[in-house]
């Protein structure tokens, strides 16, 4: 299934039913008195976030959505039926703005949360709701009201609690593939990952983490280069960014502190906020240096770097050194998660796209 993040689409609610102007005419009964009944409300349109839905396909080629009239009022006192409303079901993480103004109208953060897109429009009175004891013969009647209607824009970020950053073909499939559910495209070339990946990290009984990985990010990105910065809004939710460096290039003219500073570099142009976030350094691949040289190098390119904070070596294809990563990260995200819990989201999801 292909992984789409954005769509643009139209809502329109149902409009109210008519009022109806009629009078009561029945054999031996003079005078019956008015008995039209009142429009039926317009049907109205909702999202609902359910997380069985990963992706918003379904919106990008059905772009319509409309929800059914009220029917008019009739006599004999009959009102008439509202219209049926719709469900919109989407991914939970879902942002709907108002695409003419851009204004967010609403953020679907949890599974089951269900919020009003478009309402729709009331019904009409009819001339039995103009009845009193000085105009006893009314005959006047109203339309029904028309329902809302907007265009959307809508916008997945997926939640999860940890990120994967870094240049392509640095390793980040194949740890996420170690340390997780998930099971991504692992293949010797840049720009395997084409769409982001879910995994869930289970630390021990109950204890658990979600951690995403998106495409491999390269220098000039903002100006389009590779994928560009269209993955990177899913980073934004996460609580902590693992950069993923590696730590032995194929390629003996890269220098790995180069491609990090670049990283960094077109993090901070596309997002200050999310430069911000506590980012970890992991060298991965150390099963390609000798043993001898691996403290050694890990410490020149860390000091290189000037980076002051956490620092981890690891091996994801020979699955050295993933123990201490996970349980640190626990550790830090479940601090995180007292100080500022955020909905709780362990499902086995993996997103996947078409390769």
């Amino acid at each position: 299934m292909k992984f789409v993040d954005e769509a643009l689409i139209d809502i329109s609610a149902g409009n109210g039913g008519s009022g109806c102007a009629s009078f009561r005419r029945e054999k031996f009964i003079p005078f019956g008195g008015p008995n039209g009944g009142d429009g039926g409300r317009g049907g109205s349109v909702w999202a609902v976030a359910d997380q069985n839905i990963n992706t918003l396909i379904d919106y990008r080629y059905t772009r319509r959505h409309e929800a059914k009239n009220g029917e008019a009022g009739r006599g004999s006192d009959q009102f008439g039926a509202a219209g049926p409303d719709i469900e919109m079901r989407m991914p939970v993480g879902t942002i709907i703005s108002n695409a003419d103004t851009g204004d967010m109208m609403v953020e679907l953060l949890e599974h089951g949360q269900r919020s009003l897109l478009a309402k729709g429009g009331d019904g009409g009175f009819g001339n039995l709701h103009f009845k009193s004891s000085t105009n006893r013969s009314p005959r006047q009647k109203t339309p029904g009201w028309p329902g809302e209607a907007f265009k959307l824009r809508l916008e997945l970020r997926v939640l999860a609690d940890v990120g994967l950053l870094g240049m392509p073909n640095a390793g980040k499939s194949t740890l996420i593939a170690a340390i997780s559910n998930a099971r991504p495209k692992i293949a010797d070339y840049p720009f395997t990952t084409l769409s982001p990946n879910l995994g869930v990290v289970r630390v021990g009984p109950e204890r658990s983490f979600v951690v995403a990985d998106v495409p491999g990010l390269i220098e000039g990105a903002s100006e389009g280069a590779g994928l560009g910065h269209r993955f990177l809004r899913h980073l934004q939710r996460t609580r902590l960014l693992l950069h993923i460096v590696d730590a032995a290039p194929f390629d003996e003219g890269v220098d790995p502190v180069v491609q990090a500073r670049a990283i960094v570099a077109e993090l901070k142009k596309y997002d200050k906020a999310l430069h911000a976030k506590p980012r970890w350094l992991v060298f991965n691949k150390l099963d390609m240096v000798p043993e001898a040289e691996r403290e050694q190098r890990v410490k020149d390119y860390v000091r290189r770097l000037r980076y002051k904070g956490p620092v981890f070596a690891i091996s994801a294809l020979a699955r050295e050194g993933l123990q201490p990563l996970v349980e640190q990260v626990h550790k830090h995200v479940a601090e995180q998660q007292r100080v500022a819990p955020l909905p709780d989201l362990r499902f086995d999801t993996v997103i996947e796209g078409d390769h």
